[in-house]
């Protein structure tokens, strides 16, 4: 377990962003980020989701190439069987037979109609053990075509389902590993927020006990009321609380910390927080192009409306005529011996056309294209509402990340004065200038001013991340996201 902690640690090192001291690991947001993207459940997920469908996709696209096959069938007959003789009567005679043989084919379908085209060679032979004779049929060449001339094309559905199952996934897959990011950003903060708190209420407990012990003083020479010695008290013991609790939060974001990441429980950990944002802005226009080009949303609205028109012309192929063609022709032979099976060769054809018509079904293929029908026109609803949605996501999204720099900035600003703020009131109230009431106000403003600024560059961070997840786009560098596909 040591061995794979250090290897984990080491491999976010490369990374960047992790440093580890001798009891601490010291890791800032994108140091985080990476050991998530290389070992969080979520990409795992996503990968193996993502190989599924790769090798779908590879066994979709081998249906449109040329198949070859051997086969052979072997077999011993030693019955009593009914044979029927030239005059058209049958007799019983008792069979004593070996038989052999091997057959190669090359198949080849054809998408535009669903029918295959095959090629065959084969030969058999006959050995009659009782009479010691052998014989040989050869068919050197066949050429075959079978089709279903009025059902339904899966060749054809496929070919326009498939690929865009392929695009959702690996899409899918470039998204999952931004939305990991937006994760890791989310638990990055809450646990430098955690040690926010512990750090803020320990520097509070230790000005509300200087200030008390101060106001003993000062009691004792009558220059404070004893209501306002009592408040300093009070606020002394709420601040001491402040700190046992924030210690116990603290712990739980630390474990939620590190299973987030893989890390073992003893691992201590400190972030590192930059007070820094990317700023910039994203175009909208461009952020709903790249969104509606990238998002595995578009792939899955696409998806699920040719799935529903493939099932409506299933249910319309199996309530109509259904016919079947079959056609084959080649060379053949027979003889004593296998030289004799291939000289003088005869022609041979073979062709079939088999048909069938419901005449009384009692309304069920009507009512499976009825089914079919309606499925679509709720899909296609569906389909529109999602891409709606989509895009007035998009544009929320856009018109928040816009104002997020700004808000970061305006919160950075606002902890700065309300920390001077809060010294102002300490050393006015230390000289007897100001009441208890403004000290207490100031302290308020200053813990209230310094959460709201980290909550406001976890927001940017979540923003920033699930923004590039939707379009799969870092507009921070105007370049597309380029992501190495897990393909074995």
């Amino acid at each position: 377990m040591i061995g794979k902690r250090m290897m984990i640690v080491a491999l976010a090192a490369v990374m960047g962003g992790v440093m580890r001291g001798a009891d601490t690991l010291r890791i800032d947001l994108n140091g985080t980020i990476s050991m998530a993207q290389s070992q969080s459940p979520e990409v795992q997920r996503a990968k193996n989701s993502f190989l599924s469908a790769y090798w779908n996709y590879r066994y979709y696209s081998a249906n449109y190439l040329p198949s070859v096959s051997l086969s052979s069938t072997p077999y011993i007959n030693k019955e009593i069987n009914k044979i029927t003789q030239a005059d058209g009567s049958d007799i019983f005679i008792k069979q004593d037979q070996l038989g052999a043989d091997l057959t190669l084919t090359i198949n080849q379908n054809v998408a535009l109609t669903g029918g295959h085209i095959f090629v065959k060679s084969s030969l058999t032979r006959l050995d009659e053990l009782r009479n010691k004779s052998t014989a040989y049929s050869s068919q050197p060449i066949v050429l075959g075509y079978e089709q279903s001339l009025f059902g339904y094309n899966s060749l054809k559905w496929d070919r326009r389902i498939e690929p865009v199952r392929y695009r959702e996934a690996a899409k899918q897959y470039a998204e999952t590993l931004e939305l990991v990011s937006a994760d890791a950003s989310i638990n990055f903060f809450s646990l430098a927020s955690a040690m926010m708190e512990l750090e803020m209420a320990k520097q509070n407990f230790a000005s509300a006990d200087t200030l008390y012990q101060m106001a003993k003083g000062r009691y004792d020479i009558g220059t404070i009321t004893e209501n306002e010695m009592l408040q300093l008290e009070i606020n002394r013991l709420n601040e001491e609380t402040n700190v046992m609790d924030a210690q116990i939060s603290l712990e739980e974001q630390m474990r939620t910390f590190r299973s987030f990441l893989g890390l073992e429980q003893d691992v201590e950990i400190e972030v590192e927080v930059s007070d820094s944002v990317p700023a910039f802005e994203v175009s909208l226009q461009r952020a709903l192009d790249l969104a509606t080009e990238n998002s595995p949303d578009m792939e899955y609205y696409k998806r699920i409306r040719m799935e529903s028109k493939s099932n409506l012309a299933y249910a319309k192929a199996g309530a109509r005529l259904k016919a079947d063609l079959y056609f084959q022709l080649g060379l053949s032979q027979t003889g004593e011996g296998v030289s004799d099976a291939f000289r003088n060769l005869n022609s041979q054809e073979y062709a079939r056309i088999s048909i069938s018509l419901p005449l009384l079904d009692w309304g069920r293929g009507k009512g499976k294209v009825r089914v079919a029908e309606s499925q679509l026109a709720l899909t296609n609803t569906q389909a529109e509402q999602g891409m709606r949605d989509f895009n007035r996501n998009v544009q929320k999204l856009v018109m928040q990340f816009n104002m997020q720099a700004r808000k970061v900035k305006i919160a950075s600003m606002t902890s700065k004065r309300a920390e001077q703020r809060h010294t102002v009131a300490k050393r006015l109230y230390i000289l007897g200038r100001s009441s208890i009431l403004d000290l207490n106000s100031a302290i308020s403003e200053k813990n209230y001013a310094r959460r709201s600024y980290l909550s406001a560059l976890k927001s940017f961070w979540t923003l920033y991340f699930t923004l590039r997840s939707m379009t799969t786009y870092d507009f921070e560098h105007d370049r597309p996201l380029i992501k190495n596909l897990p393909i074995k």
